[in-house]
């Protein structure tokens, strides 16, 4: 006999649970790349709403060009951002977008919590597709209303607030805390890599039409939708009610005979948590007139729990240790975060002179330093068992590296390629510790006494609270640009400190503290 491939062999030793969580795990990190990936080409396509219009020299007018003529003296923006105050209307459309996501989140987690997990990540995909279309539609039909694409942003906004909650509650639900740090630093990668696909399929279509900078990902996440209908599993116990359901056929042939002599129909019992089942042992009585009669003959009741576990409350989910404080940091480590995802590579665009297809892949450098640094963030915070240590670190290297970045992207290509990778592992990696392994040990917490139905609450008032961050960093990046970009990085370290400042107790806690298992900080 042949012997039996490495391979297979590695592939055997799996068992059926194993499969499921793989499964789980690489399907929840390809949903949330879609998201990431139709968020990112506003910041692509920012560069040719508003081109530098000096470097344009005039050509005549051809009445077959597909981009309307908006200024006699000039063509080459797209209206509204064709005014001097562009910066402050591309900045109103980032703000639309995360103040709406904001304040849906906080709601999202809560509603998250109360309806199948599946159907609401399946409505929110496609409805998320449809706006992002509809943006990228704006091109197509010659939009220049302003309040068009503010509208649209904002039901963007609202509706993509259905993924974090819900992908996180189900990783949540399959990983237990053990090496959570490393396991969440690699599936949250996914934030990284949805950036990095943005980026190239806006890229490839920004400088010939625009449109389809949107309409290609809008797409793209509608399809992922329906694959999330089709097959993801919520709960392992999910996966143990199927397997009751599909052995009831095969009972009640085994009981047919009973059926029918007296009728009597066979009663299956679906487990649902803090239900009490009770099953009798039955024996078949013939009597003289051979007539079958099903009689209970043992009771036997089991009881699975004593009550099923309520949604927490948002002050319940509030008062759990350490949501304020990492709440409240991640609120300024996501301002960071946000504004170089939409302003980077309009600032690449100008700093490097750049046009917006080659400043669009520079920038995925800083993608590609956050997903080394979300990954060392969870190795490290799991060995150490410090999680707020962990981040305070990465703060405190990431203000000086901002503005080295500052000074370092005047002297060419070389320095910004290394300082891209450099910053966005250390503005990235707290931001992602944050928002999955800590979320998910905070979600889990031993006052909750095992209610894992608050993991959905408390995910989204922690990103809740850090989307205001992402809504009002873009925000001031687009007014203070216009005094100069200097005053943008000042901003971005200044909100770094502000980070630290607010994890200074629960560092504290941790360097007093002699557990050296993972998620001590937080319990």
């Amino acid at each position: 006999m042949a012997p039996v491939p490495p391979g297979i062999r590695f592939l055997a030793s799996f068992n059926r649970d194993q499969w499921y969580r793989a499964f789980t795990f690489a399907l929840t990190f390809l949903l949330y790349t879609s998201f990431h990936l139709s968020r990112k080409p506003i910041s692509i396509v920012k560069s040719e709403l508003h081109k530098n219009c000096s470097h344009v020299t005039e050509a005549p007018t051809d009445s077959s060009s597909r981009q309307p003529a908006l200024h006699q003296e000039l063509d080459c923006s797209w209206k509204p951002f064709d005014r001097n105050n562009y910066k402050q209307l591309l900045g109103a459309m980032d703000y639309s977008f995360l103040c709406a996501y904001a304040i849906g989140m906080y709601l999202s987690g809560i509603i998250g919590e109360r309806l199948p997990i599946r159907l609401y990540l399946t409505v929110g995909m496609l409805t998320s597709g449809l706006f992002t279309c509809l943006f990228g539609m704006g091109y197509i039909y010659d939009v220049h209303s302003l309040g068009f694409y503010i509208f649209v942003q904002v039901a963007n906004g609202l509706v993509q607030t259905t993924g974090w909650p819900s992908v996180v509650t189900c990783i949540g639900n399959w990983f237990g805390k053990g090496r959570r740090g490393l396991i969440m630093g690699l599936w949250n990668s996914h934030t990284s890599v949805g950036n990095i696909l943005g980026s190239l399929i806006a890229g490839y279509y920004v400088s010939s039409n625009w449109g389809l900078s949107f309409i290609v990902p809008g797409v793209i996440i509608a399809a992922m939708g329906v694959i999330c209908f089709l097959f993801l599993i919520e709960h392992p116990h999910d996966l143990k009610i199927a397997s009751t359901q599909s052995s009831a056929p095969s009972n009640q042939k085994r009981h047919k005979s009973w059926n029918g002599v007296n009728g009597h129909k066979d009663l299956y019992l679906q487990y649902k948590p803090g239900a009490k089942t009770q099953s009798w042992d039955t024996e078949l009585l013939l009597g003289q007139e051979s007539i079958g009669v099903c009689v209970p003959v043992q009771q036997v009741v089991v009881v699975k729990s004593e009550a099923e576990p309520s949604a927490i409350s948002f002050m319940g989910a509030l008062r759990i240790p350490g949501v304020v404080e990492f709440s409240l940091c991640l609120l300024f480590a996501k301002l960071v975060s946000y504004t170089f995802l939409f302003w980077l590579p309009l600032y690449i665009t100008k700093a490097a002179h750049l046009d917006a297809k080659k400043a669009g892949d520079l920038s995925t450098l800083f993608d590609v330093g956050g997903i080394v640094g979300g990954i060392l963030a969870g190795v490290i915070s799991d060995k150490m068992g410090k999680r707020a240590t962990t981040c305070a670190v990465m703060l405190l290297l990431a203000a000086p590296t901002l503005y080295g970045f500052s000074m370092m992207s005047q002297f060419g290509l070389g320095p910004t390629i290394g300082m891209l990778l450099v910053c966005g592992g250390l503005v990235n990696g707290p931001y992602a510790l944050i928002t999955t392994a800590v979320s998910a040990d905070l979600g889990t917490h031993k006052s909750l006494k095992g209610n894992a139905r608050a993991l959905s609450t408390v995910t989204a008032i922690i990103d809740g609270t850090g989307s205001v961050g992402a809504a009002v960093g873009p925000l001031l990046a687009g007014l203070l640009s216009a005094q100069g970009w200097d005053q943008v990085f000042y901003m971005l370290m200044t909100a770094d400190f502000l980070a630290l400042l607010l994890l200074l107790r629960l560092v504290m806690k941790e360097l007093r503290s002699h557990r050296n298992r993972p998620g001590a900080a937080v319990e």
